[in-house]
């Protein structure tokens, strides 16, 4: 990665379009670079920091941290508390508990911060610097306009917006339709010591957990940087389509109803946590740190032309929208911005075109092809199921293959060469040291998950 200290500067324009954790993470990175950058919203800065929820828990891990450091921006990791792993629970038709293990991230930290909090941050700098900051609704005739005076233009207004410009990639899109209902909300109540998910991991509230059930969904609780009330938990459900978890998010229409249905769903069907979620409480003071909704993962050009013709770049959820479930969404859009600001800084040449589909090509070969990938994966795509089921088996027999596996969150690509169940058994025996089948062998069901015994949650019950 190349950090703008290195490169000569520049007095060429840029315009970013969405003041976003990617769009401003992008213009600040240009105006650093030696641009002279208009960053568009429509919203002003207190009411991108307060009358709007987080677009999502953002986990990243050690590469994203590695693209934020090489813009010389803060990464979070000395001010949110650390995961330093996922402990993961997968139960089976009719809830039979069948897997389990606790994969460690091996020489990496995952941070969730609250994206509000990045963006707001990142705009008083980027003010502070000299950039121009418009509040403005930019419409697909005003960026005709404001592509015809810049001589680069990225637009990063998320999956609404501005994303029409850009056709969707077919043969990178394999869903016509979103495949979860989605629910978040952020809480306090718990801290991060080891007292907390003690029963899932000697690391306990490092670790973040995951629990997948077959025929409701999927749940994770993490810890997160909330942007007033500091360290705190988030919840992430994901309920599959025609699930009574789908019919319980419906539902949702506040923080505190968010809260309540979380609580029960942990009641009715994920009880091995319960006494930990029982005592969470909602951050009354933010009436916005609950989110329900459902993404359509797609994966669109890299390039889009306005009216006129002028050509305009693509950049974070307007490339690529991913399903949150493997955390790759706020990751890929951040290394894309650095990729882009890396290479913007050094380029002599016209933004035109040809360099632009470069850039998007190289991004998508290092990053986003490999994120989509992952991303499938623990959705449960059925063309990537049987090597699911043999990655998670493995990964409960073998703590090397488990942190391994949860590796994946943080650097997807040694996953684009497992495209067979022969792949995958080659891919656990390079990891392990071990013959896959003898390895596979060994795996057992897990019968029982040990319950939580967090004596302070039993108390609030």
């Amino acid at each position: 990665m190349t950090t703008q200290n290195s490169v000569p500067r520049s007095t060429r324009s840029a315009a970013v379009i969405g003041a976003g954790q990617t769009g401003v993470t992008a213009a600040l990175g240009l105006l650093d670079a030696g641009f002279d950058v208009t960053l568009y919203s429509d919203r002003d800065q207190r009411s991108l920091r307060d009358d709007v929820p987080a677009t999502g828990t953002a986990l990243e891990f050690g590469i994203t941290q590695q693209a934020e450091s090489a813009l010389g921006l803060d990464t979070y990791t000395g001010r949110a508390p650390r995961h330093t792993g996922l402990s993961v629970r997968i139960a089976g038709p009719e809830g039979a508990e069948l897997i389990q293990f606790d994969g460690h991230f091996d020489g990496y930290v995952g941070v969730a911060v609250d994206t509000r909090l990045k963006a707001d941050e990142r705009l008083t700098a980027f003010k502070e610097r000299g950039g121009r900051f418009v509040v403005e609704q930019v419409t697909p005739e005003t960026l005709d306009t404001i592509a015809a005076a810049n001589a680069l233009t990225l637009v990063a207004t998320g999956r609404g917006g501005l994303s029409d410009l850009f056709p969707i990639d077919p043969a990178r899109t394999p869903y016509a339709a979103p495949q979860r209902s989605l629910l978040t909300v952020t809480v306090t109540g718990i801290g991060h010591g080891k007292d907390v998910f003690a029963h899932r991991s000697p690391a306990g509230g490092a670790h973040s957990g995951f629990s997948i059930l077959a025929e409701q969904g999927e749940a994770w609780w993490g810890p997160y940087l909330h942007k007033d009330a500091g360290p705190s938990w988030a919840f992430l459900g994901w309920a599959r389509p025609g699930s009574e978890w789908e019919t319980r998010f419906a539902a949702a229409d506040s923080a505190d109803s968010t809260h309540r249905i979380v609580q029960d769903l942990y009641r009715d069907f994920i009880d091995w946590d319960l006494p930990e979620v029982l005592a969470t409480q909602v951050i009354a003071d933010d009436p916005h740190s609950w989110l329900k909704g459902a993404v359509r993962p797609v994966v669109r050009s890299g390039i889009g032309h306005t009216a006129s013709g002028h050509v305009v770049a693509s950049l974070g959820d307007t490339s690529a929208a991913y399903d949150p479930i493997a955390g790759q969404g706020a990751q890929s859009g951040l290394i894309q911005a650095q990729r882009l600001v890396a290479a913007a800084a050094v380029h002599d040449g016209p933004f035109d075109e040809a360099w632009l589909d470069a850039q998007y090509a190289g991004f998508l070969a290092v990053r986003g092809d490999a994120a989509n990938k992952v991303t499938r994966l623990f959705l449960g795509d059925p063309e990537l199921a049987e090597i699911g089921n043999q990655l998670f088996a493995a990964a409960s027999v073998d703590p090397k293959f488990a942190a391994a596996l949860v590796g994946l969150l943080h650097h997807p690509q040694p996953f684009l060469e497992v495209d067979s169940l022969d792949a995958a058994n080659a891919f656990i025996t390079r990891v392990t040291g071990e013959d896959a089948a003898a390895l596979l062998g060994r795996f057992a069901p897990a019968g029982k998950f040990a319950r939580s015994t967090f004596a302070d949650a039993l108390a609030t019950a």
